[in-house]
């Protein structure tokens, strides 16, 4: 007997939905004609055993038990779902054969595989057991996944790469929530102070963001534009730029700080002759953006429609798993198979049925172009966020469903139209020693820009281009003579940056090396950068608002005053991205066989002696008489601070 074990019951349906009829339906678990056996985990079924579990006396929170490190890990089974891991492990003892089918990422992979490794399965049948990647919930997808399996021993580096996560996480969360939780309440604080290796530096980010608005002191700086005539009486309008003499009256980002300086420029050629230095012309090409991931759908959806990176990533699981409408949403990819692009007639015209508004979008679609985004060389266990073949009626879908969908849709499309095509134009003009730049943006061809629909706000119509102006620059030549005829000087402030947003937290999330410190890590990073995973980091976020650490004005995300103080007491590296962000291009390397698990446990260990001797001897001044204590409940595990502070980032 094979036996399928899928992640969850609606992937297990329908997998069984494709196999031999008819069915005999169990609880947890569906026997098909042939007598193989369909079941599901209900997510994780088990979970990293508590401290407690390795010794009685970790029940009790106290310094002199830190660090906690299991010398044999253990696992237990989640009382929640207790009865539906009997059914999996009474099914996986029967079983022949086993097929993994956990979703396609390191999560599903680890969430199978502790399972068949929990049950005791004899070596033998574990190196026979095969792994099945499904993608897209559609029935002819789910056939061609199946008729695709592969052995499971090939996952192995990703199985031991989501082990190592999960390990880490643990020894981190546990004992350093522990550590400040103690040193917290030792100066007042009521409460659990929670920390974790993924959530401490987001809220480090906040935190620094906040102080760096806060203690931002605005400055005026001077620009200088001039109007400029030619021979023909025709003007345009130059922006002067200044010299490398004007450095040391200029900031960082090349501004002119000193109004003196900007005067003289501007009386010195105002009413003088000119003459045109340099004119160029070119016609620039913009590729469509690739497909979607996770992130950067959440992203998209977070400034087009205010929505929350967790209400984004349940409406796709909603697409996914209900509607079958979309292919797997916890995607960290943004390219596509090869095969894929055979089904573009079936898709588009799936698209054109079940959203109105991208109708002609699918109609006028070129299905014989063929973008970057189909390379296999760049695919791994799964692919880009794209739709499905499946039609459905659109008015089946909620508000929110129908704008994912839809944005999910159009950036498929958009595979199928030419490239976006532009005029810049540029034209130095020399007047008085000094330099002066007019620039022009005009679009040639909106190609794949053409699907975005055009944004108005109070009565005004935005395009995508704001940056693309009808102003025209007159056709002049190298060598031509102008005149100035009139200038002007422009005082403005400099601002401070902008709080994050749901959208540019999890921009920074995705682009962590920008803002770690240290130059070796930044380089390694620049590539596979993320703190976090597609599938985590909508409910880490979440995770710091629910523990009030982070708190919403309007679209703005601020620092709670708690969230605050525990940055600031902290080490500098568990408060900044350096740390975990390289933790996780390690944890890459160990899926992709570049170093072994204790080529990183060694070091995290090492590592995690020396944070706890730091933080022993931090007092968390300023949290007294902050925070909330918990109440426990009688005869209910679930009440105990202990349990609800435990933590895997």
């Amino acid at each position: 007997m094979m036996l399928y074990i899928a992640e969850k019951p609606s992937v297990g349906r329908a997998v069984a939905d494709v196999l031999p009829k008819p069915h005999q339906k169990g609880d947890g678990f569906i026997k098909v004609a042939n007598g193989d056996v369909v079941t599901w985990c209900i997510g994780h079924l088990l979970e990293q055993a508590e401290p407690q579990a390795y010794n009685a006396d970790y029940k009790k929170w106290r310094k002199e038990h830190l660090p906690i490190v299991p010398d044999v890990w253990q696992h237990s089974v989640k009382a929640a779902t207790k009865k539906q891991f009997n059914v999996v492990k009474k099914l996986v003892k029967q079983a022949d054969t086993l097929v993994n089918m956990g979703d396609p990422d390191r999560v599903g992979q680890i969430l199978v595989d502790e399972i068949i490794n929990y049950c005791q399965v004899p070596k033998a049948k574990r190196a026979a057991a095969l792994r099945c990647l499904i993608n897209d919930m559609n029935p002819e997808a789910i056939k061609r996944s199946l008729q695709d399996l592969r052995p499971n021993t090939d996952f192995i580096p990703l199985a031991t790469s989501a082990l190592a996560r999960a390990r880490a996480d643990w020894l981190y969360g546990i004992n350093m929530t522990r550590l400040c939780t103690l040193q917290g309440q030792a100066a007042g604080y009521q409460g659990v102070l929670s920390v974790g290796r993924v959530q401490t530096p987001i809220l480090g980010l906040v935190v620094h963001r906040d102080l760096e608005i806060e203690n931002f002191i605005s400055a005026p700086f001077y620009e200088v534009f001039i109007t400029l005539q030619t021979t023909t009486n025709e003007t345009y309008i130059a922006k002067w730029q200044p010299s490398l003499a004007c450095k040391p009256y200029m900031d960082e980002e090349g501004r002119v700080l000193l109004k003196k300086l900007a005067q003289t420029v501007l009386s010195k050629v105002t009413g003088q002759p000119g003459q045109v230095t340099a004119v160029s012309e070119s016609i620039k090409k913009q590729a469509p953006p690739l497909p979607y991931n996770l992130s950067a759908l959440q992203i998209d959806a977070a400034k087009r429609f205010n929505l929350t990176a967790q209400k984004t990533l349940d409406i796709c699981q909603q697409l996914y798993e209900r509607h079958k409408l979309i292919t797997y949403p916890r995607s960290d990819c943004r390219y596509l198979p090869s095969g894929h692009y055979q089904d573009k007639h079936h898709v588009s015209q799936a698209i054109g049925h079940t959203s109105r508004a991208l109708a002609d979008a699918a109609a006028n679609a070129d299905l014989s172009l063929k973008s970057k985004a189909w390379n296999d060389g760049k695919v791994g266990a799964h692919h880009a966020i794209i739709p499905t073949s499946r039609k459905l009626d659109g008015s089946r879908l909620s508000g929110d469903e129908l704008k994912i969908y839809e944005l999910v849709a159009r950036q498929y499309l958009m595979q199928f139209y030419p490239p976006f095509q532009y005029q810049e134009k540029q034209i130095d003009t020399q007047v008085a020693g000094g330099l002066f730049i007019s620039r022009q943006k005009e679009v040639v061809s909106k190609g794949w820009k053409a699907l975005f629909p055009e944004r108005t706000t109070k009565g005004k119509t935005n395009s995508e281009d704001a940056e693309f102006s009808d102003v025209k620059l007159p056709e002049v030549k190298k060598g031509q003579d102008v005149q100035c005829i009139d200038g002007r000087l422009d005082e403005k402030q400099t601002s401070p940056p902008r709080h994050f947003t749901d959208a540019t937290l999890l921009a920074a999330m995705t682009g962590i090396a920008r803002y770690v410190s240290d130059p070796e890590i930044k380089k390694v990073l620049r590539e596979t950068d993320g703190l976090g995973t597609e599938a985590t980091r909508a409910g880490i976020i979440e995770l710091l608002f629910k523990r009030e650490f982070l708190v919403k004005s309007g679209k703005e995300i601020h620092a709670t005053e708690v969230g605050r103080r525990l940055i600031l007491s902290l080490p500098p590296i568990m408060a900044l991205p350096d740390m975990t962000a390289h933790w996780e291009s390690q944890l890459e390397a160990i899926a992709e066989k570049r170093i072994s698990y204790q080529q990183f446990m060694s070091p995290l260990l090492e590592g995690l002696n020396v944070l706890i001797n730091q933080v022993d001897n931090i007092v968390f001044t300023g949290l007294k008489g902050h925070g909330q204590p918990f109440r426990k409940k009688r005869k209910s595990k679930a009440a105990s601070p202990r349990r609800r502070a435990k933590q895997r980032d």
